[in-house]
């Protein structure tokens, strides 16, 4: 009764304000209707639809104010009236500013006594899970976490009150009786996405008392909150949330009108920004507490209030602030990362699900929230993992006409792991095969980053274990080092396997060479570069037409392929076979015949003119002596020497025009910079002539 009377006086101070006209008659009509509802005694009153329309029309088209949803809501929490009002009056609680936590607190309380119907607290944890990040303050709910947690056996509930802990939880939290209540909880329900998920979060607070994890990963949480979201979303992003501090209970005026250019995207990522109770402390308060985020600008003031800053409630909201990206790096808090990626998964599901790249405008939209987790990621060195669900959702139904580079992008930070090319790149490739060259070089350039990125994360953690810094060896998807080696093996396989088919189908196409020579410029150097002793050869469909190519630039390419692998092979050769064994690696005789192999065919082209008889590989150039003069192709043994191989015929013709002679032409194709070919060649050819340059 008392806030209903604050809220009635609050009403006729602003109807007074506000004159007369339409505005003045909706505000008495709300006021009405918000002192019906609060005073009714009647379970089903008979005047509670012409009041209940009154406040729908007002709530859902400017959105209600503080006031209006405290008193609203303790009558919907207080069983009083049917279900049928209760359930209308939850559902037209759209906050035009922000949520009282005041009114949170009591409709907890109000469960307490179990007056309000299953199907109502249902609904009230729907509408609390939907406006966390628009609450005002979360002292007193975090109080109230034992409360909460003891709504977990109520088997309905169970998922809202998980999805609400697992945003409150902190460290201090965590206790050995909850864990075990969770374990318990989940022998009796069976595997369940948002159990699994809090289980983790409590073993990242506090790994002690969580010694197993459920297998496989959780999924974000299936909790709907679209039927408030949407109107939400409207109403706040249409410039209304600005009046948080008005006199009046609802919002009835229109928006100042702003000299400036209409937006064209919505603000799906909120502002940075901290609680109003953060930010109305005194500056020695603030020392105490907290540093309000909307004055955090500059480095030098990170580095002043390193340990004065809390992460925002609305977790998404570090997307736009590079400072707050380098906190998380810094503190290493993997309850902010979980935080951060449930917000983009929900933001995924809710807003891109049903974005296929028909519209134009959703398109931009999606492209540019994609290209601010591709920078966050980039800035955290570090994939999440809602990414790597809706890159695997998105490839059964991708066509490559959109969002290309970003999805290729995200693809590149997915962990290895067993399934990977079951996964993500056997789907992948049927689009691969159907689609334009330039598609097939940048999936292709997706690959090589891939595996650069595993590449570096193993040589950064060798590094560290040689510095006896602990728990070097668990990557975040907690990767075994053999498990590593597995992947990299596969990745490898897979691309040689797609190379090959996409050279013969875009009749092997330059450009789509000079990318996968340069996936294997990163193969060749797995050892020397990245410190994993392992070594695996291109086959034949890539090695032959490289070394046969119109284009130099290809031809050089292959040339320091070929001189990195040799100085890599060279190096493992002397390696303790003990530190091999370890990880199941061998430097077996079969991959140096491998090797020498192809040496001994890019010489026999090059240099020593026997490319056509001393070639004995299935695939290769060998050619019966026979069946070569029946070509008659004069001089055919020398058709591929530096002198005559088509790649180096522009250079050839230059030479001879410069007048030069031609025991200079060595020296002159080394200053024309082909230094993988200058490379393979000082190192593969033992003759005078090769000693003298």
């Amino acid at each position: 009764m008392e806030r209903a009377d604050r809220a009635s006086t609050r009403l006729r101070a602003a109807s007074g304000a506000g004159g007369g006209g339409d505005d003045g008659d909706d505000l008495e009509s709300l006021r009405k209707a918000v002192e019906y509802f609060a005073t009714v005694k009647e379970r089903t009153p008979s005047n509670g639809n012409l009041h209940m329309e009154a406040i729908e029309g007002i709530a859902f088209e400017k959105g209600l104010l503080p006031d209006a949803i405290e008193a609203l809501l303790d009558v919907a929490m207080s069983g009083r009236l049917v279900d049928r009002f209760n359930t209308r009056l939850l559902k037209c609680l759209i906050p035009a500013s922000v949520v009282p936590e005041s009114a949170v607190t009591k409709a907890i309380s109000w469960m307490c006594t179990r007056k309000p119907t299953i199907h109502i607290q249902v609904l009230f944890m729907r509408w609390l899970l939907t406006v966390f990040d628009l609450l005002n303050s979360k002292k007193e709910l975090h109080s109230l976490y034992g409360i909460i947690f003891f709504y977990l056996q109520n088997d309905k509930l169970c998922p809202y009150m998980c999805r609400l802990l697992y945003l409150l939880t902190k460290k201090d939290n965590v206790k050995r009786f909850r864990v075990k209540k969770l374990i318990d909880l989940q022998s009796k329900m069976g595997i369940q996405t948002h159990l699994v998920a809090l289980i983790l979060l409590y073993k990242i607070h506090a790994p002690e008392y969580v010694s197993l994890v459920p297998l496989g990963k959780p999924k974000n949480f299936q909790v709907s909150g679209s039927l408030w979201k949407k109107a939400i979303d409207r109403i706040q992003n249409n410039g209304y949330r600005h009046l948080a501090e008005a006199p009046s209970l609802v919002n009835l005026t229109e928006p100042p009108v702003r000299k400036r250019k209409r937006k064209m995207h919505r603000e799906l990522i909120p502002v940075v920004s901290s609680a109003p109770h953060v930010t109305q402390l005194s500056r020695s308060q603030m020392q105490n507490k907290t540093f309000p985020l909307e004055q955090l600008t500059t480095f030098s003031q990170l580095l002043q209030n390193f340990d004065w800053i809390e992460f925002p409630a609305q977790m998404g909201s570090v997307l736009r602030s590079p400072l707050l990206l380098h906190y998380i790096n810094w503190v290493k808090d993997d309850s902010a990362l979980l935080r951060l990626d449930l917000w983009l998964a929900q933001t995924l599901q809710e807003e891109f699900a049903d974005c296929n790249g028909e519209s134009m405008q959703k398109e931009e939209e999606f492209t540019e929230f994609l290209n601010i987790i591709i920078r966050a990621q980039e800035c955290l060195q570090e994939g999440f993992s809602c990414c790597e669900d809706f890159v695997f959702k998105s490839l059964t139904l991708w066509d490559s006409s959109w969002c290309s580079s970003q999805i290729l992008a995200l693809l590149t930070r997915i962990p290895p792991s067993s399934d990977v090319i079951y996964l993500y790149f056997d789907p992948l490739k049927k689009l691969f095969f159907t689609s334009s060259v330039y598609f097939k070089c940048n999936v292709i350039e997706s690959l090589t980053n891939l595996l650069v990125k595993w590449l570096t994360w193993h040589s950064v953690c060798v590094a560290e274990m040689d510095k006896e810094i602990p728990n070097v060896l668990q990557s975040p998807q907690n990767v075994t080092l053999s498990g590593l080696v597995n992947s990299i093996s596969e990745l490898v396989e897979f691309c040689a396997r797609i190379s090959i088919v996409a050279l013969q189908m875009e009749a092997y196409n330059s450009l789509l060479l000079h990318f996968i020579l340069n996936f294997y410029e990163t193969v060749s150097d797995i050892y020397l570069k990245y410190n994993l002793p392992l070594v695996i050869m291109p086959p034949a469909g890539i090695f032959y037409p490289a070394l046969l190519s119109l284009e130099s630039v290809s031809l050089n390419q292959l040339c320091y392929v070929l001189y990195r692998y040799r100085t890599n092979l060279i190096a493992l050769k002397s390696l303790d076979p003990s530190k091999n064994v370890h990880i199941g690696l061998q430097v077996n005789r079969k991959m140096f015949q491998q090797y020498n192999a192809f040496v001994k065919a890019a010489v026999s082209c090059l240099w020593t003119s026997r490319s056509f008889a001393h070639d004995i590989h299935p695939m290769g150039i060998g050619i019966e002596y026979n069946l070569l003069a029946q070509t008659r192709v004069p001089d055919s043994k020398s058709s591929f020497t530096i002198v005559n191989h088509p790649a180096l015929m522009g250079h050839a013709i230059n030479f001879i025009q410069q007048g030069k002679v031609w025991n200079w032409y060595v020296e002159y194709l080394y200053n024309q910079g082909l230094d993988g070919l200058k490379l393979f060649l000082e190192f593969s050819i033992h003759t005078s002539s090769s000693s003298q340059h």
